[in-house]
C-alpha cells in the first residue's frame, strides 16, 4: 500500500472515531480530565458552596448546567464539593492548577473568593452563579436572577389557595444574602397582592435561618416546617438547599397542606415531597449556566452579568388541586412580571 493510500485510510479511520484533524494535528476530544490545557480541549469545572452536589436544589442545577453545556461543546465537566467557606480559593486553584478552561462557582457565599481568582487567572472564564458582578473583569460573567419575582408569583399562588388565610415562607439562608431576601420578601409581597384581589386579609409569616450551617440543615427545616402547621399554617414555600428540602418532606407529611419548593422543579428532584408540592418557584439555573458555557465555548462571551430567566413550576399531580381560574390568574400575573409591567415592591 502507498504512502498516500496509508494515509487516506488512516484519515478515515479517525473519522469514523470522532476525531476531527487539522492541518497541524488531530484535535482532542475531551474524554477526562488529562486532556484539559490540550489544543482542543474544554473542561468544565464546578466549585459548590457548602451545599452538596445532590442538594437537589441550587448546587444540583448549577452542576447539571455545567455538564449539558460541557457536553455540547464535545467537552469534560467535573465538580468539587466545598465542606466550609474557607475552602472557596483552595478548590477554584484546583481546577485552575489543571488548565481549566471554565470555573463555575455557586452561590452568592463565593462571590469574593471569584472576583480574586478572575484577577489571578485572566486566561481562565469565571461563572459566578447567584453573583453580581460589580468588577470590570470580561473573563467574569454574574449569572443573576429576579428572585423577587419568583417568590412573588409562588407567593401570589399561595394567596390563592389558603384556606386558613395563613402562608409562610422559610428561608434556608440569613436575610444578609441578597437573593434569598429577594425570594422571601417576594412571597409576602404576591399573597398580599393575591389578598388585595380577593378583598382579604392574608398573613405571610416569614422565618430566615440563623444558624452556622445555612442550606445544610434539614432537621432546622423540617422543625420549623412543622411548627408552622401546629399553628394553622396551610400553605408554605421552603426555600434554601437541604434545609427548605427538610421543610418541604415534612410538610408532605401533613394531609390537605400545601407546599412549595424553590431554584428548579423541585417535583422531578424531590419525589418524598409530592403529597404536598404544587409548585416551585424556578430560577432556569440549568439553562444559565449551560448558555454560558455555550457562549465561553463560541467566543461570544463578554463578562459583566447575565440575567436567567425565572418562574413557576408546573403543578403536575396537584393540578386538579388549583382551580382552572387561579391559574389562568397566576399565568397572567407572571406574564406581566416577566415584562416589567408589575412591579413587585421589593427593593433590590
Amino acid at each position: 500500500m502507498n504512502k498516500r493510500l496509508t494515509a487516506g485510510v488512516a484519515a478515515f479511520a479517525l473519522a469514523a472515531l470522532g476525531f476531527a484533524l487539522s492541518p497541524a494535528s488531530a484535535a482532542v476530544k475531551t474524554v477526562d480530565e488529562s486532556s484539559c490545557g490540550m489544543a482542543g480541549a474544554f473542561c468544565v469545572g464546578v466549585v459548590t458552596d457548602t451545599g452538596k452536589v445532590d442538594d437537589k436544589s441550587f448546587n444540583q442545577a448549577s452542576w447539571e448546567g455545567a455538564k449539558a453545556g460541557a457536553d455540547k461543546a464535545g467537552g469534560f465537566a467535573k465538580y468539587i464539593e466545598s465542606l466550609d467557606s474557607k475552602d472557596y480559593a483552595a478548590n477554584i486553584d484546583l481546577f485552575a492548577g489543571k488548565k481549566y478552561n471554565v470555573i463555575v462557582t455557586v452561590g452568592f457565599l463565593m462571590a469574593d473568593a471569584t472576583v480574586a481568582a478572575a484577577a489571578k487567572y485572566p486566561n481562565i472564564k469565571f461563572i459566578g452563579v447567584d453573583q453580581f458582578n460589580g468588577s470590570t473583569a470580561a473573563n467574569f460573567s454574574g449569572l443573576i436572577f429576579d428572585e423577587d419575582k419568583g417568590g412573588f408569583i409562588v407567593g401570589y399562588l399561595a394567596g390563592y389557595l389558603t384556606k386558613s388565610g395563613k402562608t409562610a415562607a422559610i428561608a434556608g439562608g440569613p436575610s444578609t444574602i441578597p437573593p434569598v431576601r429577594k425570594y422571601i420578601e417576594g412571597f409576602a409581597n404576591g399573597v398580599a397582592f393575591a389578598g388585595k384581589e380577593q378583598k382579604k386579609k392574608l398573613k405571610a409569616s416569614t422565618v430566615y435561618y440563623t444558624g452556622a450551617n445555612a442550606f445544610n440543615d434539614p432537621v432546622w427545616g423540617a422543625t420549623t416546617a412543622k411548627q408552622y402547621l401546629s399553628q394553622g399554617y396551610d400553605v408554605i414555600f421552603a426555600a434554601g438547599g437541604r434545609t427548605g428540602n427538610g421543610g418541604l418532606a415534612a410538610i408532605a407529611k401533613k394531609k390537605g397542606a400545601f407546599c412549595i419548593g424553590v431554584d428548579l422543579d423541585q417535583w422531578l428532584t424531590l419525589p418524598e415531597a409530592h403529597g404536598c408540592l404544587v409548585s416551585s418557584a424556578e430560577k432556569r439555573l440549568v439553562a444559565g449556566v449551560s448558555s454560558l458555557v455555550g457562549q465561553i465555548k463560541d467566543g461570544s462571551f463578554k463578562g459583566g452579568n447575565f440575567v436567567g430567566t425565572v418562574g413557576a413550576s408546573p403543578y403536575h399531580d396537584l393540578a386538579s388541586k388549583v382551580p382552572a381560574a387561579v391559574q389562568k390568574k397566576v399565568a397572567a400575573t407572571l406574564k406581566k412580571l416577566i415584562d416589567g409591567s408589575l412591579p413587585t415592591g421589593v427593593k433590590q
